[in-house]
């Protein structure tokens, strides 16, 4: 697992003029042109942080890009791990399971240095109040990395019998993104609900949209970078519950399906 996570790691930008300032580049571009677009076209609105009184756009879509990356990125990676390396799983048995964890934890190597340098920036901007509530990064990060690792374990052997799943995903991971609060906040969506409900329709909206749990991830991650807050019992509650569900039922579709992954190879 070792090997096989820092191969990938290695392997990420290798042979390329600026190395690993890609994994920086490629999101601060979505940043700039989501800020662009929604912040300065549409002037979506955005609160003001809880104890850190920001008021900046980019800073605040930039902590939804960046956490939505290593979501959708970690599984997508995952996802293919079992099929780029059928050559390998053909020629040495070994525990089927590193390839998918080795993925997701080279992910977590480029997640961790965003998120070191989106610490930075929020320090410089909003003070260094956000160093306070910079340890309850590690226990967030390892109930992202169990999520995220859950659902790459039963797509990663899943894709081996169902190819289109992979294409699906593409599809899937874009509409998962505009439904997770990455480009606007959850006011709007209640804002949303008060409209619909001053004309005679109730829909409960808000409950809708912090059902998905890639939105509870977010919204945890700003209430500690720019918001400087410490996530509400109820988040911490609701990502334990949706991470222990996503790597217990990962592993036991896993374990089922990755008996005979050889001969479908």
């Amino acid at each position: 697992m070792r090997n096989l996570t820092l191969r990938e790691i290695r392997a990420q930008y290798k042979r390329t003029f600026l190395g690993r300032v890609w994994s920086l580049i490629n999101p601060l571009a979505q940043i700039a042109v989501y800020s662009i677009v929604f912040g300065l076209l549409f002037q979506l609105p955005v609160a003001p942080g809880t104890n850190s009184g920001l008021e900046v756009f980019p800073l605040w879509i930039g902590v939804g890009v960046i956490v939505w990356g290593f979501i959708s990125g970690s599984v997508a990676a995952g996802m293919s791990s079992m099929l780029d390396n059928a050559g390998l799983l053909t020629k040495v048995y070994f525990p089927r399971s590193v390839l998918p964890v080795s993925s997701v934890l080279s992910s977590s190597f480029n997640f961790g240095i965003e998120l070191l340098v989106l610490l930075a920036v929020m320090a410089l901007v909003g003070g260094p109040l956000v160093l306070l509530y910079a340890p309850l990064l590690v226990p967030l990060l390892v109930l992202t990395f169990a999520f995220v690792l859950g659902i790459s374990m039963v797509l990663s052997v899943a894709s081996i019998y169902f190819r289109d799943l992979r294409h699906l995903w593409s599809i899937f991971s874009q509409v998962w993104m505009y439904a997770s609060g990455v480009l606007f906040s959850v006011e709007l969506v209640r804002e949303r609900q008060e409209a619909f409900a001053a004309d005679g329709v109730d829909l409960p909206l808000v409950a809708i949209f912090q059902a998905n749990p890639a939105e509870r991830f977010i919204e945890a991650y700003r209430n500690i970078l720019y918001d400087f807050a410490v996530p509400t019992w109820d988040i911490w509650v609701t990502l334990l519950i949706w991470s222990a569900a996503s790597l217990i039922v990962g592993k036991l579709v896993f374990d089922r399906l990755a008996r005979d992954i050889v001969e479908e190879i």
